[in-house]
């Protein structure tokens, strides 16, 4: 089999320099230990666990930073919706300084800090193109695009054509780390293209600065358009906020202890129905009847409706208030869009100078992942939580519990641990039969 270097297993299997002389040419590397796809927080978890045990392996990332969707596709005022305790990765717990809700930056910071102390260095531009597991030889082979600018000012940098630079590993175990949310959903509307108002996806949306006086409308009601709506009023601009389907909003807090801590201590104790009961109680008693204000909710409760349909209950942090007092408006489905006009499905028409399509993400699992027994056509695993971590042929995912950052650092233990137990069999056989060969040699002699 075709390898560019012959790598001990106790060496770390990015033994790779760049020489200048062969840079241009496509390369072949075998990996002793599991390749990683995607640096956000799942795929620093996974590598800092085997980190632990003792396994090498490979970090590749396609942009030019860790948890790049956290860095440059996320609003400023983002905080995290779920007390820091449940948001931590393994083996590395957040500072006793940092508030219960980490803001965006401080989180960021924290991530960069998990990777300095555990030494991770990710393998940045290189986008992965397709993963394929061969049969005949029982590996799996990655390969990927690799974008070498940083070089183009060395004498042997060709013409711009050729800044990029394909690679392909080969190895044994392929951890799936990129995630739910890896690309923006960007739904059809009828009529956007004559709309000629700024239209910007959520994930390129930073602050309501610029927008102060302007009508925007807020596709969507969930977390994020929630939020953006709320940073847009405070910013003196006027949302419309498009509430399609019913939703349930949730305090963040109930009576100064989490929402989301309340409903774990209740579930160790009662059954998923009973709990939501509670909840809706609870949440009727401190944000009242949500629905007179266009939110209406759907008739499973939110627990249940996460279990069954992955769609996450909003918590509420202020947007509640603005829609009671009128600063953001809720309004029903969109019909079409024309020049500075959207028209909506209950026939009104709402004059608007920009749109945000706070319209979610997706995974991009299937668009480079050559397999299909592992992976639904969504690019979510086939198996629900907590069985989706672990596929055949040494696949697994980490990051796709739709349970956040406590899921993923839960997959990202099963994961390293499963891999390690493995990896370290492999390696004593390995080392068996060498030094067996070795006693054949002396007995030459």
């Amino acid at each position: 089999m075709p390898h560019h270097h012959n790598i001990s297993l106790n060496m770390p299997p990015m033994v790779e320099t760049l020489n200048p002389e062969d840079i241009f040419k496509t390369r072949c590397i075998w990996v002793t230990g599991p390749v990683i796809v995607g640096a956000g927080p799942s795929g620093l978890a996974v590598a800092a666990c085997l980190k632990d045990q003792n396994v090498p392996s490979i970090l590749l990332e396609r942009a030019n930073c860790i948890a790049s969707l956290w860095q440059n596709r996320t609003y400023n005022r983002l905080k995290l919706h779920l007390p820091k305790k449940f948001c931590q990765l393994p083996n590395f717990p957040f500072p006793d300084y940092f508030p219960e809700y980490p803001s965006k930056f401080q989180f960021i910071n924290y991530l960069e800090s998990y990777a300095k102390h555990f030494n991770i260095n990710p393998n940045f531009n290189e986008t992965v193109q397709s993963a394929k597991y061969d049969q005949t030889f029982g590996l799996w082979r990655v390969k990927t695009i690799r974008k070498i600018n940083t070089f183009t000012s060395l004498a042997h940098a060709a013409d711009d054509d050729d800044d990029d630079v394909e690679v392909e590993y080969i190895c044994r175990w392929l951890v799936v780390a990129t995630g739910e949310n890896s690309e923006k959903v960007v739904p059809e509307f009828e009529g956007l293209d004559d709309f000629g108002g700024r239209v910007m996806h959520a994930c390129d949306y930073k602050s309501g600065e610029g927008y102060g006086g302007k009508k925007v409308l807020v596709v969507g009601c969930g977390n994020s358009g929630m939020e953006v709506s709320l940073d847009l009023c405070n910013h003196n601009a006027n949302p419309s906020m498009v509430v399609r389907s019913s939703v349930h909003v949730l305090p963040r807090e109930v009576f100064g202890k989490s929402t989301f801590e309340l409903a774990v201590m209740l579930m160790t104790k009662l059954p998923i129905w009973m709990v939501d009961k509670i909840l809706l109680v609870l949440t009727r008693l401190i944000l009242g009847n949500v629905e007179k204000y266009g939110l209406k909710r759907p008739c499973i409760g939110p627990l249940e409706l996460k279990n069954i349909s992955g769609k996450t209950p909003v918590l509420d942090i202020g947007a509640l208030e603005k829609i009671r007092s009128g600063h953001i408006e809720v309004v029903p489905g969109i019909r079409r869009f024309s020049q500075g006009k959207v028209e909506l499905v209950d026939g009104k028409v709402l004059n608007i100078d920009s749109v945000v399509l706070a319209t979610g993400y997706r995974s991009n699992v299937p668009s480079w992942l050559k397999e299909n027994e592992f992976f639904s056509n969504d690019g979510m695993p086939k198996d629900p939580f907590p069985n989706g971590w672990k596929g055949k042929s040494g696949l697994y995912a980490v990051g796709f519990t739709g349970r956040g950052l406590s899921g993923a650092s839960l997959d990202a233990i099963s994961v390293s641990h499963d891999i390690a137990k493995s990896w370290k069999e492999e390696t004593k056989q390995r080392k068996k039969t060498v030094a067996a060969r070795h006693r054949r040699c002396i007995s030459h002699f």
